[in-house]
C-alpha cells in the first residue's frame, strides 16, 4: 500500500524549504514529505556552479522572513545561498522529511486524493500537492542551433552544466548573452582568463547596486538581528517598488539615472550608447544587476570588452560575425538564457483527463483553474522570488485550515468568464519561448497575477478563500459551489 501524507512537496530549494518550515510551525500535526529529484538541498542555488553565480536580488527580500540574512554582502554568491537555504532546513527539522533523488514523474487526481509516482516506479499518495520547483528546466538550458559549432576546435560550454575541469586562466573566452546569467560571468572569468568578450545581439539594462547595505549594516550593528532584518526588507522592499514603477511610469528619467550611475564607472559615453543602450524600455525585460559595477570595471581595466553583433557560424579559431569580424577564443560560454518548464515537468491528470498547464488559468498566482488541491510556486518578475513564494505558503496553509475547519475534502477553482492574457510579462527571449506551455491570468480578481508586492501583501493573507472555488465534502459526496 502506498504512503500516504497530508501533504506532499516538489523541489528541495528556496521555496519547498520555506514552505515546509511554515507548515511545520503553523499546521504541526500535519504529515508531509519534499520530494527533491536530485540529491542535495538548494534547487537552482545547488544546479548552478558557473564563476561568479550570485543572487540578483538583495539578499534581505531573497532570505525568508522567519530567518534573518546574517551573511555579509548584499548580492550574495551561490554557495552562500546554498548554505543558507542548507542550514534552514536543518534548524527547522525538515532535513529528515526530505526524499532525494525522487524524481515525480507524474501525479494523478482521484478519489479524493492524489497518487504521485516517482521514477523508478515508487508511488506515494497526498492530500495535497504543492509544487515548489520553481519554472526552469533543470535539464539543461536553451542553446540555439549554431552554424558550424561542430567546427570549433576549442572547448564549448553552457552555464547550467559548467564543467569542473575548466581551465580558463590565460585564455581567451568569449560569452554569449547579456542577460543576467553573462553579466555575471564576464567579470568573474575576466579575473584569470587572458581576455573576456561578452557577445550580445542586442544590449540589456544594467543597474550598478553596492557589494554591501550600508543601511542594513548599519541596524545590525545597532539593533538585534531580526528587528534589524526585518528594517532592511522593508527598506529595500519600497525602494525596488518605487524603483519600478520609476522605471514604468518616467521610463526616460528612469534611464538617464542608470547610464549617470554607470558613467561613474565606465567614462565612455560612446561606448555606453553603443553597447549597453537597449532598444526596449526599462522593465520590459528583468533588470540586471552589477555589484559594485564589476562587469564596467572590467571593460574599464581592458580585461574584458563588448561586442554587439550577430553570429554568422563558428570556425576552428572561434566565431566569425556578419560584420566580417572574427573572434578569436579558447572557450565559448554559451549563456543564451534558460529553458523554462511549468510545474517541474511533472504530468498531471484529474479524474483521469490529462492537465495542459498552458489552457488553465491561475488562480491568485497559487493555482490551477479545474485542477483540485494543487498549488504551485512561482515568484515576482520586478522583485525577489521569496516576497511571492511566502505569500504563496501563507495561502496554501490557510487553504489547507479551511478545508479541516469545514470538513471539505478538496477545493478547486472554477474559472469565470473573461478576457486571457500570458502569465509572465517579460518580453525575454527565454519567457517568450514558453508562454504557450504556462497558465494564462485572466482580467479580474481572482484570475489576475500582479506584479506588485505591496499590494499582494496587504491582500493575500486576507483574501476571500471561497470565492470562485468549489469544494467537497469529506463526508458526502455533494458539491458545495461558491461565487
Amino acid at each position: 500500500m502506498a504512503e500516504h501524507f497530508d501533504v506532499l512537496i516538489i523541489g528541495a530549494g528556496l521555496s519547498g524549504i520555506g514552505a515546509a518550515w511554515r507548515l511545520r510551525r503553523e499546521r504541526p500535526g500535519t504529515t508531509f514529505a519534499i520530494l527533491e529529484a536530485r540529491d542535495a538541498i538548494g534547487g537552482t542555488w545547488d544546479l548552478f556552479r558557473f564563476p561568479g553565480v550570485r543572487s540578483d536580488s538583495d539578499m534581505y527580500t531573497l532570505s525568508y522572513p522567519f530567518r534573518p540574512w546574517r551573511g555579509r554582502e548584499s548580492m550574495a554568491p551561490g554557495a552562500s545561498i546554498r548554505a543558507y537555504i542548507r542550514d534552514t532546513a536543518d534548524e527547522g527539522g525538515i532535513t529528515p522529511h526530505i526524499r532525494f533523488g525522487a524524481r515525480v514523474e507524474r501525479a494523478d487526481w482521484s478519489d479524493g486524493r492524489w497518487t504521485v509516482r516517482l521514477t523508478g516506479g515508487e508511488t506515494l499518495t497526498c492530500g495535497f500537492l504543492y509544487a515548489c520547483a520553481g519554472y526552469y528546466d533543470y535539464a539543461g538550458g536553451y542553446q540555439p542551433d549554431f552554424p558550424g559549432l561542430a567546427d570549433f576546435a576549442g572547448r564549448f560550454v553552457h552555464p547550467q552544466a559548467w564543467p569542473e575541469d575548466l581551465d580558463y586562466s590565460g585564455k581567451q573566452v568569449v560569452v554569449i548573452g547579456s542577460g543576467a546569467t553573462a553579466v555575471t560571468i564576464v567579470p568573474a572569468m575576466a579575473a584569470t582568463a587572458g581576455h573576456v568578450t561578452m557577445l550580445q545581439r542586442s544590449p540589456s539594462y544594467l543597474s550598478v547596486l553596492p557589494e554591501r547595505d550600508v543601511v542594513a549594516d548599519a541596524l545590525r550593528r545597532a539593533l538585534p538581528a531580526r528587528a534589524a532584518h526585518k528594517l532592511a526588507r522593508v527598506k529595500n522592499i519600497l525602494l525596488a517598488q518605487g524603483f519600478y514603477q520609476l522605471a514604468r511610469r518616467r521610463p526616460e528619467r528612469f534611464k538617464a539615472i542608470l547610464r549617470h550611475v554607470a558613467l561613474q564607472h565606465l567614462n565612455d559615453p560612446a561606448y555606453l550608447d553603443a553597447h549597453f543602450t537597449p532598444a526596449y524600455q526599462p522593465w520590459d525585460q528583468r533588470l540586471c544587476v552589477v555589484p559594485g559595477g564589476d562587469l564596467f570595471n572590467a571593460v574599464s581595466d581592458g580585461a574584458a570588452s563588448v561586442v554587439t553583433d550577430h553570429i554568422d557560424r563558428f570556425v576552428p579559431e572561434g566565431i566569425a560575425l556578419r560584420s566580417g569580424r572574427t573572434l578569436p577564443a579558447d572557450v565559448v560560454v554559451c549563456a543564451t538564457g534558460l529553458s523554462l518548464l511549468p510545474i517541474g515537468g511533472v504530468a498531471l491528470t484529474v479524474d483521469g483527463e490529462a492537465v495542459d498547464p498552458g489552457t488553465r488559468v491561475a488562480y491568485r498566482g497559487v493555482m490551477l483553474s479545474g485542477v483540485p488541491n494543487f498549488a504551485y510556486c512561482i515568484g515576482y518578475t520586478n522583485a525577489s522570488w521569496t516576497l511571492r513564494a511566502d505569500l504563496s505558503h501563507r495561502y496554501v496553509l490557510r487553504l489547507l485550515s479551511h478545508l479541516e475547519r469545514h470538513g471539505y475534502a478538496s477545493a478547486t477553482p472554477v474559472e469565470t468568464p473573461g478576457e486571457r492574457r500570458p502569465l509572465l510579462d517579460l518580453t525575454s527571449g527565454y519567457v517568450q519561448r514558453a508562454l504557450d506551455r504556462f497558465p494564462r491570468q485572466g482580467d479580474r480578481d481572482p484570475w489576475t497575477v500582479r506584479q506588485n508586492y505591496l499590494l499582494d501583501v496587504l491582500t493575500t493573507p486576507r483574501a476571500d478563500l471561497r470565492r470562485d472555488m468549489t469544494f467537497t465534502r469529506r463526508d458526502a459526496p455533494v458539491l458545495e459551489e461558491i461565487r
